[in-house]
Parts: C-alpha cells; sequence; structure tokens
C-alpha cells in the first residue's frame, strides 16, 4: 500500500513533529534560511502542505510570545530575533561580564563596517575562510542586521551595521571610522589581503579595549 504524504512525515498526528523538524531546519540553515521548495523537499511533502506547517510554526510563536520568530523574505523563511527585543540584547552586550568578540568576529564586522550592504560570499571571498559562527555571534549581538537581498541567484542576504554597533565603538555615524588607506581595496596580494584585515582590526580595536588583550593571548 503507498505511502499518502501525511504518514511520510510520522502518520496521525504529524504535523505537530513535522513543524519541529522544520524548525530544526530552519535553525540549521541560519541566516541564510531556506525555501519552500527546499523545506518541501525535505519533509518530502508538497509545497502546499510545508505552507501548511510554516503557518503552524509561525503561529506558535506568535501565540506563545516566543524570543524569536519565523520569518520571509524574499521567498525564503528564517528564524530572527524579535525586534522588541533588541534593548534586552543590547544590555548583554554591554553587560561587564560579556566575553569580548573573537577576533573572526571582528574581521568580519570590520569588513561589513566599510563595505556594507554585503553578502556572507562577499564577505567569505575577502577573508578566505567560512564566516557562518563569526554572522550569527554579531546577529545575536545585534551588531550587525539583515538590510536587504541582493540581486541574482538565491537572492543572498545584504547584510549591514545597527545603532547598537555604534554604541558598542562610541561612534555617533558610519563617517566617524577612521579611513582605509590606498591599497585597501586592491585585493591583489596575500600581503595586501594581511594588511587590510590588520588595518581594520586596529580601527576597530582602539574602540574595543578587550580586543587588545584577546590578540594578545592568541
Amino acid at each position: 500500500m503507498e505511502q499518502n504524504e501525511t504518514e511520510k512525515t510520522g502518520g496521525a498526528g504529524a504535523l505537530k513533529p513535522a513543524k519541529a523538524i522544520v524548525e530544526a531546519l530552519l535553525f540549521a540553515a541560519g541566516d541564510e534560511g531556506l525555501s519552500l521548495s527546499q523545506i518541501a523537499s525535505v519533509l518530502e511533502v508538497s509545497e502546499l502542505e510545508a505552507k501548511a506547517v510554516i503557518a503552524e510554526l509561525q503561529e506558535d510563536y506568535r501565540r506563545e510570545e516566543r524570543g524569536i520568530q519565523l520569518m520571509e523574505l524574499a521567498g525564503v523563511f528564517l528564524l530572527a530575533t524579535k525586534k522588541e527585543h533588541a534593548p534586552y540584547l543590547k544590555k548583554l552586550v554591554e553587560a561587564p561580564g560579556a566575553s569580548p568578540l573573537s577576533q573572526a568576529a571582528l574581521e568580519t564586522l570590520a569588513i561589513i563596517a566599510y563595505r556594507q550592504p554585503i553578502t556572507r560570499a562577499e564577505i567569505e571571498e575577502i577573508r578566505g575562510v567560512k564566516s557562518d559562527k563569526p554572522l550569527q555571534t554579531l546577529m545575536a549581538r545585534a551588531l550587525i542586521q539583515e538590510v536587504g537581498r541582493a540581486e541574482g541567484t538565491g537572492r543572498p542576504i545584504l547584510y549591514g551595521t545597527t545603532p547598537e554597533f555604534l554604541d558598542y565603538f562610541g561612534l555617533k555615524t558610519l563617517e566617524e571610522l577612521p579611513p582605509l588607506p590606498e591599497w585597501a581595496d586592491d585585493g591583489e596580494s596575500e600581503r595586501e589581503a594581511d594588511l587590510f584585515f590588520e588595518k581594520l582590526a586596529e580601527n576597530l580595536s582602539d574602540r574595543q579595549p578587550e580586543y587588545g588583550k584577546l590578540k594578545e593571548n592568541g
């Protein structure tokens, strides 16, 4: 006997586990999110059924007053913190016991600050390494935010800094960021890339004393 779509996701009462699966998928996907077709493919259901699961999960977040929300942006679904909780995220960043940003997070933040709006792929091309974790850290600390979608295949997320970023580094506007040297835009050699990171880190470390300690400790 052929399985129907409901049985594929767990049989009777399958909506609840299907929601848990979608939640886990979106968490794993991070800031890139997932399209409806991707979710439907993993659940092995139609897009209409996947849409129903997503709608139920969205309602759960609203009804239970959860700290995160399920958003749809340019056809992609992703989990995000709620705007009304931004003041508390800011307190976390400014708390005396808050750990300083890692070198990877500082490099990523510096690139975003100077090159925004910028996509994750562009950040990784400059850094030469994956930047998922630094981006997640910066998002969690409300230092960066999604500012839109780039044109082209997949319409990747564009990142920019937040007002909290300005507060964190004691800036009034982005214009107060120290200017970069002429070689910063060349990107023609590995040495220039190293100098680029050194300059960005230096600019931000002046406004985050903890970075100096972190750098000394390796």
